[in-house]
């Protein structure tokens, strides 16, 4: 009583203060942001992210709450919630009595304004008398400006949505969907009963704690419905009989961690169940071959990797795999490898080609050298761009150079079409990160020197599968509107190159990883000191995509795209036709004929012109006359090197590495013999009759004739200057 006494005195007073001030629209106060459970494209549970302070919470307008829980609960925790205000002071002075007699209060004298009150200011950590006192009168203060200010609706909709439910779980929807799997709309009186009785003591009473205590409960609930009128005896002894199938409250994250925190973050905040676009059986396939291809990769300084699945018809997201492990902290598992910006390494090369046979700088005839280079860049530098291989194969087809992911030529190629073309079109294709001006990025663009994700490689690539008809990649919903980018003949030119194992075995050999039983294109790509590896290709069904590499930026032992990501390529690209039926194969180029050519010159033979190696491409009925052979006489050229080529000479510490650092003198149209000089000074020819001439530094002129014609190019040969920063291999 002497608790009880002040306490009753000071309620009026508090009260009285409470009208002075100005009221509380619960209406207007922002709940926690809600908890979402996903669900796999067939409705298999994936997981749940958690709201708030880790608070599993779903908000609903009072409509879309059952009325038999709004009847049970009002029954449970304030019988005479529509009668009073703030506060109840019948409540209060029954509690009073009641701790005068029995030492303890028996029944609650908190109002439901009085409990909201709790939920949206808590109070300190329970304390003294003197402390109690001072929290309850808070309380009341704060009911009593909640009663001035919200509809006894609004009250009764912010209460049942933050009433604790046992666990982490708040509120009525939250606590329907885990125990019963159903929205709050569609409780009986059972299950209403049964929920209703959670709040009283949420710790005790959860389902999954003291199952005895919360049916005792339960059953003072529906007695107390009956005392209300609110329903009769015999319905509440039919729903006190009923068997409840309570669920087990799991919150956790079963599959797709990344995937699951990347849709909630961008994701309105309402909570729910929200289905996705993956598939939980590829989802669960393409983890595990995740970790098991790191693991093997671990004793070359390699620890992490990242996979994305994509259906080229809708553009759904299949699978989405962000680390081997999301709750490693050890192995910084919470990274997002399908998000974050690494180098891009030589993926963006196809791109390169498509846009430049699209502006026409090159054709697929074209002959491109892959000898050193050197370009001009801002102060005074050269730019000097090398192959993987640190060898040059001289002159190249264009399917010979992108197949085998030779640097050279492609610089050669952006030179020609010009960095900002190429940067726009790599805009259009969805590179939202590559935010830098062209001057940046420089040459080195087509090599990597920008920073991509792997989801927006996925949907650039899945736009090539589908033609240049680009469509956004989605974990949830459907794709936005789709539109064109690019010329799809020569995407299906690219396409076509990018599946053909013969052109690229040079670099990658005949029955490699990227080698598939049916048709597939594929392109790998390998950053700058081995920091980061890709690979990724398509069907005409699906784009997979891989990256492999380290969180922690630091550099894998000699790995490169074929050998870090493609293993795991190969194994999702496998699995994903394991069941189903072969794809069909790609469209031949729209508006191209096959035409035997000269895989040296690019022209159709001729027997005036013989040709070591004849093969067949893809060629525009329009192009074909200006491919066969010239009509004037036959004249001696230098075929390589060409008039004001730039050699590099390195460092040459041994006369092994001296005599490698030679080039090899070719010419075509003579009439017999060739002979060489060089300043001057007779080039002796080797058993073949083959010439070959040691790089040494200045300008040198090279002359070749055969007895009756001469011709004569100028070469120079400088000194290594260091590569710039950042650049790919």
């Amino acid at each position: 009583m002497k608790l009880f006494a002040p306490l009753l005195a000071l309620a009026a007073f508090a009260a009285i203060a409470a009208l002075a001030r100005c009221g509380i629209d619960v209406a207007k106060i922002h709940l926690a942001r809600g908890s979402v459970t996903y669900t796999d494209r067939s409705g298999i549970p994936l997981g749940t992210i958690l709201g708030g302070d880790s608070a599993h919470t779903i908000g609903v307008p009072l409509d879309e709450v059952s009325p038999r829980f709004r009847e049970a609960i009002v029954a449970a925790e304030d019988a005479r919630f529509w009668q009073h205000g703030g506060v109840d002071l019948f409540a209060l002075l029954r509690a009073a009595r009641e701790y005068a007699i029995f030492g303890e209060a028996r029944s609650g004298g908190s109002t439901i304004e009085m409990q909201l009150a709790r939920l949206l200011y808590p109070s300190t950590p329970p304390g003294g008398a003197l402390a109690q006192m001072k929290d309850k009168l808070a309380q009341i203060a704060i009911a009593e400006r909640i009663e001035i200010g919200s509809s006894k609706a609004a009250v009764l909709e912010a209460y049942v949505n933050r009433a604790p439910m046992g666990g982490n779980l708040y509120g009525v929807e939250a606590a329907a969907r885990t125990y019963f799997g159903e929205p709050a709309s569609d409780l009986d009186l059972a299950q209403a009963s049964l929920l209703a009785a959670i709040p009283n003591d949420p710790s005790r009473l959860a389902p999954d704690s003291n199952r005895r205590a919360l049916r005792r409960r339960q059953r003072y609930v529906l007695d107390r419905m009956v005392a209300l009128g609110s329903i009769d005896r015999p319905t509440a002894d039919r729903a006190f009989a009923e068997t409840l199938d309570v669920r087990r409250h799991d919150s956790g994250i079963a599959d797709a961690p990344h995937a699951l925190f990347y849709l909630y973050r961008s994701s309105s905040g309402a909570g729910g169940r929200e289905p996705t676009t993956l598939d939980r059986s590829l989802q669960r396939f393409v983890q595990a071959q995740t970790q098991e291809v790191i693991a093997a990769l671990a004793r070359y300084h390699v620890s992490d990797a990242a996979a994305l699945v994509a259906d080229n018809r809708t553009g759904d997201v299949l699978a989405y795999v962000g680390s081997p492990d999301y709750f490693s902290d050890a192995a910084l598992g919470r990274n997002d490898g399908v998000q974050a910006q690494r180098q891009a390494g030589s993926s963006l090369k196809p791109f390169t080609y498509e846009l430049a046979l699209e502006r026409e700088t090159i054709r697929s005839t074209t002959i491109l050298p892959d000898v050193p280079a050197a370009y001009a860049i801002p102060g005074g530098k050269l730019y000097q761009p090398a192959d993987y291989s640190g060898r040059f194969s001289g002159p190249v087809r264009v399917r010979y150079a992108l197949a085998n992911s030779l640097n050279v030529p492609a610089v050669r190629v952006l030179s020609g079409l010009g960095v900002a073309n190429l940067l726009e079109r790599l805009h259009a294709l969805g590179f939202v990160h590559l935010d830098r001006p062209a001057s940046y990025y420089g040459l080195g663009l087509t090599l990597g020197s920008g920073e991509i994700s792997l989801w927006e490689l996925v949907q650039a690539y899945v736009t090539m599968a589908r033609e240049g008809d680009s469509l956004a990649l989605h974990l949830a919903g459907e794709s936005g509107t789709d539109r064109q980018v690019g010329d799809a003949a020569e995407w299906e030119l690219v396409t076509d190159i990018l599946a053909d194992p013969h052109a690229r075995s040079h670099s990658f050999g005949l029955h490699s990883v990227l080698e598939m039983p049916f048709p597939a294109a594929v392109k790998t790509g390998t950053s700058s000191d081995f920091r980061d590896t890709w690979t990724v290709g398509f069907t005409r069904d699906y784009t997979v995509g891989v990256w492999v590499g380290n969180f922690d930026g630091s550099a894998m032992r000699g790995v490169s795209g074929v050998t870090g990501a493609g293993p795991l390529w190969n194994r999702i690209m496998l699995h994903l036709y394991e069941r189903n039926a072969e794809p069909p194969p790609f469209t031949t180029p729209r508006g191209y004929v096959r035409v035997a050519i000269c895989a040296t010159t690019g022209r159709t033979p001729s027997r005036r012109q013989p040709c070591p190696a004849i093969v067949k491409e893809w060629v525009k009925p329009q192009d074909i006359a200006s491919l066969r052979p010239r009509s004037e006489p036959i004249t001696l050229r230098i075929a390589f090197p060409n008039d004001g080529d730039t050699f590099v000479l390195n460092d040459a510490s041994n006369a092994l590495q001296r005599r490698s650092q030679q080039i090899a003198l070719r010419a075509i149209g003579s009439l017999g013999e060739v002979h060489w000089t060089v300043d001057g000074a007779p080039l002796a020819l080797d058993a073949t009759g083959s010439a070959f001439w040691p790089l040494r530094l200045g300008a040198w002129r090279i002359e070749a004739h055969d007895g009756k014609r001469r011709t004569s190019v100028t070469i120079r040969v400088v000194p290594p200057m260091k590569p710039r920063a950042g650049f790919t291999r």
